[in-house]
């Protein structure tokens, strides 16, 4: 949980300072999405395989995307998670 105190008694920039964050959140969950989209595809394409299992069997190239893509995908879900708890204070 993250607590984010807002000393303003300004309306407007309590306001502004929301949208920003939920505009984050809007893109980051675009951004998972895409990537799901991305991870889905290449498991359709290969089946739902452990990495070991792909050795040998596609290309190496796409065996390093496919990696990359589920550690992003990760961390995207990281941040996500991190903005959603975000609790206002306001003083």
């Amino acid at each position: 949980m993250t607590k984010l105190t807002i000393e303003t008694d300004d309306d407007w920039t309590r306001g502004k300072i929301k949208i920003a964050i939920n505009t984050e959140v809007q893109l980051l969950r675009k951004t998972a999405d895409k990537i799901q989209n991305k991870i889905r595809d290449f498991e359709n394409k290969y089946g739902k395989l452990e990495r070991e299992d792909l050795y040998g069997k596609i290309n190496d190239m796409e065996l390093l995307e496919w990696e990359g893509e589920i550690e992003t995908l990760l961390k995207v879900q990281t941040r996500l998670r991190s903005l959603k708890e975000i609790i206002f204070e306001y003083k």
